[in-house]
């Protein structure tokens, strides 16, 4: 077990390295791949069964304990992110199956990796710990209902059949592991350690099935999406930063907040364009997911050499 500790954290801080590496091994040897495509689903469950082994009833009073900053979170993250896609959409003029694809991220809840970097960027964990699970708890209602909002314009939305499989692939996942860890206590304390390697050869392994899937149409689209999800987080993290300080929170709050709103849960993303929507549209959330890993870790570095100062 000590040897997979070992591999588990080393593996969980050279993420974005792994999650590279899977990105361009689905697009040069996409035959690895391609006939996994039905697994996309049942992975980003087991990546939400951990997260369930992780919780604790701390995590939770933890959130009745400052409601009005992890509702400042929560909120900021479904306004901002949406928003910002919904723009991109209109302003880069894209392509109906890519500008479904570019909301349907932006409308997902905090990705697991913010966490991560909001703990390396010196920034209040546990207000990042409880936007995360806030925005993915009430992901099965606001997801759907901004996806119909928003993405309406260029293609029809089941709002039903998204809100079925959210809870199918999210909530259901969590509620299990919270289950498992208090029944069995002493076997989920001991998963728990392998739980980073678990996370993320699932999530580096769904972004290589995404980027297989669509390697013909990453060539000839690869550079519109990549400006619209470099963006789209960029914008994110900026305008995150800008809602926290508005509020008047501390530095450390800020960097919670930037990086809980920047950057979101793709592997959701990427589940929920290939259930419903065509292939194309599940690429935005894989090039996300490879961007925004590398951007949170630059950003994240540069954040904790950020010293605190009074806001004006």
């Amino acid at each position: 077990m000590n040897a997979l500790e070992k591999a588990s954290n080393v593996v969980g801080k050279t993420f974005s390295l792994w999650v590279i590496l899977f990105a361009c091994l689905g697009f040069f040897f996409p035959q690895l791949f391609v006939a996994y495509k039905t697994w996309i689903a049942p992975l980003l469950g087991v990546v939400m069964f951990g997260m369930g082994l992780t919780l604790s009833a701390a995590d939770f009073r933890a959130v009745l304990r400052r409601p009005r900053d992890v509702l400042i979170g929560v909120v900021g993250h479904y306004l901002i992110m949406p928003g910002i896609a919904y723009v991109l959409a209109l302003a880069l003029r894209l392509p109906p199956e890519i500008a479904v694809g570019v909301i349907l991220v932006g409308c997902c809840p905090s990705g697991t990796a913010s966490n991560v970097m909001t703990f390396l960027a010196r920034g209040d964990v546990a207000l990042g710990v409880s936007i995360a699970l806030v925005s993915t708890l009430v992901a099965p209602l606001a997801t759907p209902a901004l996806v119909s909002l928003l993405a309406g314009r260029w293609m029809a939305i089941d709002t039903r059949s998204l809100f079925l499989d959210i809870v199918q692939v999210v909530i259901v996942p969590i509620v299990l592991g919270v289950v498992a860890k208090t029944v069995f206590r002493r076997q989920a304390a001991a998963s728990v350690k392998a739980l980073p390697l678990v996370s993320t050869l699932t999530i580096v392994f769904i972004i290589a099935i995404i980027v297989a899937l669509n390697q013909p149409k990453i060539l000839g689209n690869g550079l519109l999406i990549l400006a619209a999800v470099v963006l789209h987080n960029l914008l994110g993290f900026a305008l995150g930063y800008g809602f926290a300080r508005l509020f008047g929170m501390d530095l450390a709050k800020r960097k919670a907040v930037t990086l809980e709103t920047g950057m979101q849960n793709s592997g959701l993303g990427a589940a929920l364009a290939a259930a419903h929507f065509t292939p194309l549209a599940a690429v935005p959330s894989a090039l996300f997911s490879v961007w925004h890993n590398l951007s949170g870790s630059a950003l994240a570095t540069w954040f904790a050499r950020k010293a605190e100062r009074p806001i004006r």
